[in-house]
């Protein structure tokens, strides 16, 4: 775990100093450093400040953050008697304990020490300060985080004004706030300026010989986000090839990361019916992922989801004028489906039994978020085999007033399963796992009528 939202937050050993990171300045969180400020003149309470410093920094490392708080706030007082009141080294102590009120949420006593923090440094070094830009960026990502945009807007602004001013326009913290900027816009819903000031980020890495980083792959991932939910695939497209040529290139195929960037690639591809080279990349990325990750792994069944997702959309574009190779893609993704299912399965009951050791030698959350991840792929794919049992059936010319009993045994496992690992075995609920449990539950609702507690009723326990 390490301490706040930005990498170029000002911290207390660096007050005195114009240094930038070198790490993500992106990125979700930040990194605290020991003190190793020379410039410091030393009495009882500048090395208490030290002191008090280092150690808050250990214990938020090991996630004591009660402890972490008291040290925090012993440091500020040290400051303040040993810089004076108003000495910069007292504006990066406040804005250490307000990043760590930041990641506790208490939001009400985080906002007045980013400010306070800003202040002090406007009246030490001037409103335009570059150091007073990063403060001020620091207090957007604040903002960004409680969705505040608004007050997130005028801060990110006002930093990337300063930042251009002392730094000139194609630095990385500029860059960085761009982007950051740009985030804002797009969820403020001006999604024009949100894609000019993202594009220039973005080009400010290339330019910078940053343009294979982890911080430039991640805007560019942002970017191709921006245009599918626009349904601007072709832009999409492009921005995604760009991404796999990139991360082919540093880390060939066998690797996870790639797999991922072809497999957002492929899901851009079907989306725009595209299903050939969708289904293509899915088979190398299905391929890979046998090859690298255990048989039951969760990927796994994710892949064959989409594959069968493809084979479908192919069944569509195809059922009138090849009613064979129609019935064909529908066989494959049916045989798909099951096996997603089974591993799905495979991946809860391993995750439920394992429960405690993995909460004993893991990262917090990470059985919860597993769980999560292979129920909502069951669920997707129950209430996906339900939808190829029908087109099987319109294939097939049957009579619509003939129930589909492999739709309807798919549906009812689909609510089935919902019921079971959300109400009796304690996985958390999630709006992607709730909204397929409802579009199930709808279309139970449509082939049963008001019959489906009876059914419910009639049906064993999910298997």
């Amino acid at each position: 775990m390490t301490l706040g939202i930005s990498a170029s937050t000002v911290f207390a050993e660096d007050a005195t100093t114009e240094a930038y990171p070198d790490n993500d300045p992106g990125g979700d969180l930040i990194g605290l450093r020991k003190i190793e400020d020379g410039s410091v003149v030393s009495n009882i309470h500048t090395a208490k400040w030290r002191v008090f410093t280092d150690k808050a920094r250990e214990f938020f490392l090991q996630g004591k953050l009660d402890e972490a708080e008291k040290l925090f706030l012993s440091a500020i007082e040290e400051a303040k008697e040993g810089f004076g009141e108003k000495d910069p080294h007292v504006a990066s102590a406040c804005n250490n304990l307000a990043e760590l009120y930041r990641v506790k949420k208490a939001f009400d006593k985080a906002e007045p020490l980013y400010l306070e923090a800003i202040n002090i440094l406007e009246e030490s070094f001037g409103p335009d300060d570059v150091r007073v830009g990063v403060a001020v960026h620091n207090l957007g990502q604040f903002y960004l985080g409680q969705r505040k945009l608004e007050e997130a807007r005028v801060s990110y602004e006002r930093a990337l004004k300063i930042k251009r001013r002392v730094l000139g326009y194609g630095h990385s913290e500029c860059s960085d706030t761009m982007y950051h900027l740009g985030v804002v816009l797009y969820l403020q819903g001006k999604e024009r300026d949100a894609e000019a000031f993202i594009k220039d980020s973005i080009r400010m890495l290339e330019e910078g010989g940053e343009g294979e980083s982890f911080i430039c792959i991640r805007r560019l991932r942002y970017l191709s986000q921006i245009y599918m939910n626009s349904q601007q695939f072709a832009e999409a497209e492009l921005v995604q090839r760009k991404i796999l040529h990139v991360v082919e290139l540093s880390k060939g195929w066998n690797s996870l990361d790639t797999v991922i960037a072809a497999e957002s690639l492929a899901l851009t591809l079907q989306a725009s019916g595209n299903t050939k080279d969708s289904k293509e990349f899915l088979e190398r990325c299905l391929n890979v992922r046998k090859d690298l990750l255990p048989g039951d792994h969760i990927q796994i069944g994710a892949n064959l989801l989409h594959l069968a997702r493809v084979a479908m959309l192919d069944c569509s574009q195809h059922k009138k004028l090849d009613v064979s190779r129609a019935k064909a893609e529908l066989d494959m993704a049916k045989n798909h489906l099951h096996n997603s299912i089974r591993i799905s399965c495979q991946c809860l009951e391993k995750v439920l039994k394992q429960k405690d050791k993995l909460k004993k030698f893991s990262k917090p959350g990470d059985s919860r978020k597993e769980g999560q991840v292979a129920l909502a792929i069951l669920l997707q794919s129950l209430n996906t085999l339900s939808s190829v049992e029908l087109d099987k059936q319109e294939l097939q010319e049957i009579q619509e007033k003939d129930i589909n009993l492999e739709a309807r045994e798919a549906l009812l496992q689909c609510i089935s399963a919902y019921k079971e690992f959300v109400h009796k075995r304690s996985i958390a609920d999630t709006p992607e796992i709730k909204k397929e449990y409802l579009s199930c539950l709808k279309r139970a609702q449509n082939l049963f009528g008001h019959k489906v507690d009876e059914e419910l009723s009639n049906q064993n326990d999910f298997r």
